[in-house]
């Protein structure tokens, strides 16, 4: 069921809800966290609500979508409420706010967070540098967002590096959890040796795959390439040498990996890229900070960069045939010196 309430406040909004629980039985009681999505009010703004609305069948809660909308518009609030099957297994309220009031999320969130629940706030699409130091931010244990949706994927993520806070995640990682997984078992396996180092190729603006090799650089404690390609998509491959051979995982099509060990046949796994909802669920999973997460942002300066490109030989060819050349002509100048000298 959706209801919907134009230019509309707050106060409207809770007696409203009020009114559908008494109804219809929906029982806030029931909501182990409030989930706070800041979004522009685009066609992406579904997608994000149905991905909370999945993530709701493990965790139920109120979902409060801050749908940012013109701010040249008149001030004003365009409330929606969905509850049933438009809702998973949550309360959605949607606020489009306009003109000033875009920009004044936390005013409007404030009278509809759940008493006494813990609350998490997502960014699925552009968030801000510091997501602890936005207002929205400010209200939440947790703090989602998502790097490889900025414009400039490897700039955020650095950023967001710089500016960490406990509380501080970014779906770019969770989509990390299956490699780590494969990676952790394969060095569980014999023969148990030193890694030596580690070469993580994946697409040049992929956070992920800067990550991954973060995780390892501050872990491993050797020397880890980053090598960027563009023939797919996110993480290609991961490489850990050791003195008896290397450990490969590679996927080359997104989809299937291929996991080859010395003395072990080679093993096909799934590794197909993970969906925001499945990443959404698992992050809900846990209020608590990620340690792992935060060492991985500081392995992210051990990166060790890439070998230096030889120079061309034609670039050198004109430089030492012009040395050849200046050679006669510097004997001559010497001779005709020491003669006049004499």
């Amino acid at each position: 069921m959706i209801i919907d309430l134009p230019s509309t406040t707050t106060s409207a909004l809770n007696k409203k809800l009020v009114e559908i629980r008494e109804q219809g039985g929906q029982v806030a009681l029931g909501r182990v966290l409030t989930l706070v999505i800041v979004a522009d009010d685009d066609a992406k703004l579904e997608d994000a609500i149905e991905a909370a609305n999945d993530a709701s069948r493990e965790h139920p809660s109120r979902v409060i979508v801050v749908a940012k909308g013109a701010r040249t518009a008149a001030p004003r609030i365009d409330g929606q409420i969905r509850v049933g099957g438009d809702a998973g297994a949550s309360e959605v309220i949607v606020l489009r706010l306009y003109g000033p009031l875009a920009s004044q999320g936390q005013s409007a969130v404030v009278p509809l967070l759940l008493p006494d629940a813990p609350i998490v706030t997502w960014w699925p699409g552009a968030g801000p540098k510091a997501p602890a130091e936005d207002p929205l931010g400010q209200l939440a244990q947790r703090r989602i967002t998502d790097s490889a949706a900025e414009k400039s994927p490897i700039r955020a993520l650095t950023t967001r590096a710089k500016a960490y806070v406990e509380g501080d995640t970014d779906l770019a990682w969770t989509r990390l959890t299956h490699w780590r997984a494969q990676l952790v078992s394969a060095l569980d396996l014999p023969p148990y040796e030193e890694v030596l180092g580690a070469t993580v190729t994946g697409e040049a603006d992929s956070p992920s795959t800067e990550l991954l090799a973060g995780w390892l650089a501050e872990y491993l404690k050797v020397p880890v390439h980053r090598v960027k390609s563009s023939s797919a998509q996110g993480i290609i491959s991961v490489k850990l040498e050791r003195k008896s051979g290397a450990i490969e995982l590679s996927r080359p099509d997104g989809r299937v990996g291929a996991l080859t060990q010395p003395g072990q046949p080679q093993r096909r796994i799934s590794l197909q890229r993970r969906t925001n909802p499945d990443c959404l669920v698992e992050e809900l999973r846990r209020l608590d900070p990620d340690e792992v997460y935060e060492a991985s942002l500081h392995g992210l300066h051990k990166i060790a960069p890439n070998a230096p490109k030889a120079a061309a030989p034609k670039a050198a060819e004109p430089k030492a045939a012009a040395s050849k050349a200046a050679a006669p002509k510097a004997a001559a100048k010497r001779k005709a010196a020491e003669k006049s000298a004499s």
